[in-house]
């Protein structure tokens, strides 16, 4: 290897190393981000029950709630179950006499999906 190879060699694993300490520091930024908001949901959740529960009890859920940046509206909302393999087995057994047409049909549906794979990096703090 001559000098000039040597140089750019050596500028390319310090340019590597450093995408390393940044995807290290971005790792750990958003595992911190993650929890907070994570809190931030629950908080936010446990407040909406509250407000919903105080204004069923006063008998205001049609009323409007003014803020200095809008407005808050009581609304119903529908949370649907999750469509997984398993509601759609215990539903098409119902309907599928059959344990093995049951069986076919979401080992069939299993086989449609489409897999996507690509790479990616998984930090694993060393152990003290």
């Amino acid at each position: 290897m001559n000098a000039q190879t040597q140089s750019e060699h050596s500028l390319a694993k310090n340019e590597w190393m450093e995408q390393v300490k940044r995807w290290v520091i971005l790792d750990h930024q958003l595992k911190y981000i993650n929890e907070k908001t994570k809190k931030m949901r629950e908080e936010r959740a446990d407040l909406c029950g509250k407000i919903c529960q105080f204004l069923e009890t006063t008998k205001m859920t049609n009323k409007q709630i003014s803020t200095s940046q809008g407005r808050i509206r009581m609304t119903e909302k529908k949370d649907y179950e999750t469509l997984s393999f398993t509601f759609l087995e215990t539903h098409l057994a119902k309907i599928l006499h059959d344990p093995t047409q049951v069986e076919t049909v979401i080992q069939f549906l299993k086989d449609q999906r489409t897999v996507k794979t690509s790479n990616d990096l998984v930090f694993r703090p060393t152990q003290p």
